[in-house]
């Protein structure tokens, strides 16, 4: 807990140092009254307080604090630190001269190979009907990098890339995509640091710095918020949790279920834009978070309906085998777009 609160305070007090390093620098956020509707220009790069908090504390842990990391080696941590700082260079030139969209996605990928490169201690998913699903029917031998299962890469190649996106979607309301991941990553440590058959006493903690790291910028990114993360805070974290969720005795279904919302409306979004022949990179007011506001919500209160969710299904992934969380999962899918039909009608009613 003790490093939970030391990444927390010094995140918040890095915040406030960014803070006045990107008004220095005029890397803001500038409203545009369609989407960006805040009031006055906000300064970019939170993401950076959150990234050297996490980095500062973690490499505290496994150098000096003589806490044994057996679930995570200084290779695995050494590439997830340079993927994180790759997404935090490139976001950086974004925010301050915007890059095209397929660069940004060309870098996010690589940044997912790094992390991979690691190795991320995976080789199946938990059957909801009992067992283990194997994945290591597709193997290839390297020299540098020992047997390749090919199945496993890019189903968490596609894992990480989801998650990457999904957070930096969210990132469109106040404290939304910072509070969510902090949900996560609370949950995953939950998991990791109490169960039984997966104790992973090293990943559990890295969880909680995670945590720690975006609450301590919560506080100055929660609505009216004074600062945003940028390009690069929001692809970060996503890496992230989606590495932290795999690695702790493959917690997908966790971070899934916390992460479910924003993720079924993501692909409700794409279905929608794919269906009316538009890109689905094309920047809109139609996740469900801006439509909420759109319909008559504070941002506010849908920031905190999207943490209700979170918190809940991450809580009941405490208490519920791999059967319940796909059961849960299902079920929270229909709600999902029961809850994106019926705002779209209000919002229609409204106009008339």
């Amino acid at each position: 807990m003790i490093y939970f609160l030391v990444a927390a305070v010094l995140s918040f007090i890095l915040t406030l140092l960014v803070k006045k390093f990107a008004q220095k620098l005029q890397i803001v956020d500038v409203p545009d009254e369609l989407r960006k509707q805040h009031k006055k220009s906000v300064p970019l790069l939170g993401g950076t307080a959150i990234f050297i908090s996490f980095w500062l504390v973690v490499f505290y842990l496994y150098n000096y604090s003589g806490i044994i990391f057996k679930h995570l080696s200084a290779r695995q941590l050494i590439l997830f630190f340079l993927a994180g700082l790759m997404l935090m260079v490139v976001g950086y030139f974004d925010d301050k001269f915007k890059i095209a969209y397929h660069y940004r996605l060309l870098f996010s990928a690589v940044a997912v190979l790094m992390v991979l490169a690691g190795g991320l201690n995976f080789d199946g998913i938990t059957n909801p009907f009992g067992g283990t699903i194997g994945l290591d029917f597709w193997k290839i031998q390297t020299t540098h990098f020992g047997n390749i299962l090919v199945g496993v890469e890019i189903l968490a190649f596609l894992w990480l890339m989801g998650m990457i996106y999904t957070v930096k979607i969210l990132d469109g309301l106040d404290g939304l995509a910072t509070g969510v991941v902090m949900i996560g990553a609370l949950s995953v440590a939950a998991l990791a640091g109490g169960s039984t058959k997966f104790l992973q006493p090293d990943v559990s903690l890295v969880a909680l710095v995670l945590a720690g790291s975006c609450l301590g910028f919560l506080f100055l990114n929660f609505s009216p918020a004074k600062i945003f993360l940028g390009e690069g805070g929001g692809q970060f974290l996503g890496l992230m949790l989606g590495a932290i969720a795999i690695i702790a005795g493959s917690k997908i279904a966790t971070a899934l279920l916390v992460m479910a919302v924003p993720i079924i409306d993501l692909v409700y979004v794409i279905i929608g834009r794919l269906k009316n022949h538009q890109s689905i990179s094309e920047g809109d007011r139609r996740h469900l978070h801006f439509r909420l506001v759109d319909s008559g919500f504070k941002q506010w209160q849908a920031v905190l309906i999207f943490y209700l969710f979170a918190a809940l299904f991450g809580i009941a992934a405490l208490f519920m085998s791999s059967g319940w969380k796909l059961a849960t999962l299902l079920s929270l899918i229909f709600v999902v777009i029961i809850l994106e039909n019926v705002v779209s009608r209000q919002q229609l009613y409204g106009k008339k």
